[in-house]
């Protein structure tokens, strides 16, 4: 999952959120709105559940790469920055009645020692095929176990 951990103002509103954000947070849960992307929405929406293990990846910074991770807590759910037109996320289109964006909620786990950086992790010929190598954009992507296991070992974790 792919977060933007230096300041950017939208509709007046930094929406900045790092590792260290998640961490300081009640809790250190937060839910993981603003996703715009119906890929994206999907694997939300659909596909991670409760447990489910996440890279914390910061996004569209000098140093992009993987920050450390976090954990699923609450499954896909309306996206409720969707319906506020006051929200940097608000989407005039959307509907109460039949939500077009979905949410989950995540704790934060732990933080990396030091971020694998981007390039570093295309260095890597066990990464050739990670998502996130391939498709970079899609701010919320699937990782194979292996690519999950390999990238913890750089992290020197088990």
């Amino acid at each position: 999952m792919k977060a933007e951990p230096e300041s950017r103002i939208v509709k007046g509103v930094d929406v900045k959120f790092s590792i260290d954000d998640l961490r300081e947070m009640e809790g250190a849960t937060s839910h993981w709105d603003g996703v715009r992307n119906y890929e994206a929405r999907n694997i939300l929406r659909d596909k991670m559940q409760v447990g489910d293990q996440v890279l914390f990846y910061h996004s569209n910074c000098k140093a992009p790469g993987i920050a450390g991770l976090a954990t699923v807590v609450r499954s896909g759910y309306p996206d409720h920055t969707a319906f506020d037109p006051a929200h940097p996320y608000f989407d005039p289109k959307s509907d109460c009645a039949s939500p077009k964006w979905f949410m989950v909620d995540v704790r934060f786990v732990r933080k990396f020692p030091r971020v694998i950086s981007l390039a570093e992790l295309k260095q890597h010929d066990q990464l050739r095929d990670m998502a996130l190598v391939k498709r970079g954009r899609l701010s919320v992507q699937p990782v194979r176990k292996a690519e999950y296991d390999f990238i913890l070992s750089l992290a020197g974790e088990q």
